[in-house]
């Protein structure tokens, strides 16, 4: 198996905190614009610690924000029912911008049917099957896209260019969350995209002649330097909880051309995203034009 060059350069850390700031202060212009105050609720339907904690760090940025925020927690036991009852009355409601479903849902429960509930341009998180349908057919500016995917494609444009047509780009991950609707995202934006996931044969000779990489798999040390070369830029998507702390899906310090770090690369820029996410929400409700 080859090895990396040991004189290989530290890879160059993208820029995700900085890029969040810039987002934040927009999103911060545009709030101070409105005469009133966005309204974005979060449903808790599980009894799931982290979903509780990733709520709190919401409600923290949106109090810092100006963002009126409210949780509606449906308890640790929750039925299908009550949580489309839940998700018809707000999305309903003149009283509410945004909505955030909170994942994963209690056993038992059927997200493909509570996110069906969800009124497209409030769907803060961009995951209902209407928003993604979008994306698929290429009408992004009629969408609320992913933030996630969103920050992978902000990332890739620091690193390579504001215009990405005919670069080559490997999704390392399939998934609903990131990989389906990154790939149709890049599609539009001229990249030629290679779909992997963790089962790939012979994943350095797929990676070989792409320019990036992004992995979102949820696997620690899934991508390894073997599997790398020098002129790859490197995303990681990838969260994993170890008794070290957090880490990604990309081992750290791989010898490539950039690489973002885990935590602070992706995830600040996700946050950030979110909340512009809820401008264009109002401004979609509204029936004004958006990027």
């Amino acid at each position: 198996m080859p090895t990396p060059d040991a004189s290989a350069p530290t890879p160059r850390a993208l820029p995700g905190k900085a890029l969040a700031a810039d987002v934040t202060a927009d999103v911060r212009a545009a709030l101070r614009a409105w005469p009133f105050q966005p309204h974005l609720v979060s449903v808790l339907a599980s009894g799931d610690p982290a979903s509780r904690v990733y709520v709190d760090s919401k409600a923290r940025q949106a109090e810092r924000l100006g963002v009126r925020f409210t949780v509606r927690d449906l308890g640790d036991a929750p039925t299908q029912d009550g949580l489309h009852a839940a998700l018809d009355e707000l999305s309903s409601s003149g009283d509410v911008h945004g909505i955030m479903l909170e994942l994963p849902l209690a056993p038992g429960l059927d997200a493909d049917a509570a996110l069906l509930r969800l009124q497209p341009q409030k769907d803060i998180e961009g995951l209902s099957p209407a928003n993604l349908a979008l994306i698929a057919a290429g009408r992004e500016s009629e969408a609320l896209l992913p933030p996630t995917p969103r920050s992978v494609r902000f990332l890739l444009r620091s690193a390579l260019g504001d215009d990405l047509r005919g670069r080559r780009v490997a999704v390392v991950g399939p998934g609903r969350t990131v990989g389906r609707p990154l790939t149709f995202m890049l599609n539009n934006r001229g990249v030629t995209v290679t779909l992997c996931n963790e089962h790939t044969r012979d994943l350095r000779a797929v990676l070989d002649n792409q320019d990036a990489v992004v992995v979102a798999v949820g696997r620690a040390g899934l991508l390894r330097p073997e599997h790398v070369q020098p002129h790859h830029v490197i995303i990681d998507a990838g969260i994993n909880v170890q008794p070290q702390g957090v880490v990604g899906d990309a081992e750290a310090g791989l010898p490539v051309q950039a690489q973002t770090p885990v935590p602070g690369g992706v995830g600040p820029l996700t946050s950030a995203l979110m909340y512009q996410n809820l401008v264009r929400a109002v401004k979609l409700q509204r029936g004004e034009p958006v990027e």
